[in-house]
């Protein structure tokens, strides 16, 4: 029996895959990612530096209220270096134009939200959704009072004791907001591990974007794709 030209297949050669995954899709650069690690960090000293001047309880176990205070004043000064540095990212700088961008669909994303609306055609988004858009606008706002404000109680002969007084009030009350607001965030990053791995390595998963963030891949077909470096471990 004679084969036909071209049939037979050369020994050895690799049988393709039946079928080849999604590759990531890249969401956050390095720079990206370093801007809100240390951001982070340092709103957690912040908060933990507070507690610990304000609650009695945390402030008998931890003691030394000087240390403690020059620890929050200097965490609350560097506080915006992070951003500051991060400018000089132009993937960072176009992921702040997106976020202060607010359009047709995020005003849809947000009805769908108050009416408890979860299906996914209801709540479209692009690379970032309505509600991160109004937290990065509200924690920036926040953090520029707090930094005023802080200043104003540091230098207490630069100003009258009226201003001092005002800007103690605002201060205390804005760090309990913030404090609020903070766990609000992490419960809701603990709840996404997939968005927890895009801030992690700096790529998700396809089905991920396209389910959570449709607009985005839509607008950005040809965005950057990257494969994680843990993508082969994870396949086997």
């Amino acid at each position: 029996m004679t084969s036909t030209p071209g049939s037979a297949r050369p020994t050895g050669a690799a049988t393709p895959p039946l079928f080849e995954p999604a590759r990531p899709v890249g969401r956050f650069t390095r720079a990206e990612r370093w801007v809100h690690r240390t951001t982070a960090a340092l709103t957690l000293v912040c908060v933990a530096t507070a507690a610990a001047l304000y609650v009695p309880q945390i402030a008998e176990l931890v003691g030394r209220r000087h240390l403690v205070v020059t620890v929050h004043e200097w965490a609350g000064i560097l506080l915006p270096a992070p951003f500051l540095l991060g400018l000089a990212s132009a993937a960072f700088r176009a992921d702040l134009r997106r976020l202060n961008r607010f359009g047709p669909h995020d005003r849809k994303w947000l009805r769908a939200v108050r009416r408890r609306d979860h299906r996914r055609e209801s709540r479209p988004a692009g690379k970032f959704n309505a509600g991160q858009k109004i937290y990065a606008s509200w924690i920036a706002g926040a953090v520029l009072v707090m930094l005023a404000t802080g200043l104003l109680m540091w230098f207490t002969h630069l100003t009258p004791l009226v201003w001092r007084t005002s800007a103690t009030f605002v201060h205390d009350w804005l760090a309990l907001a913030i404090g609020l607001v903070l766990a609000g965030h992490i419960r809701m990053a603990l709840a996404d591990p997939e968005a927890r791995r895009g801030m992690r390595t700096g790529s998700v998963e396809r089905p991920w974007a396209e389910r959570e963030h449709p607009l985005w891949l839509r607008d950005e077909p040809d965005g950057k794709v990257e494969e994680r470096p843990d993508a082969g471990a994870e396949a086997g």
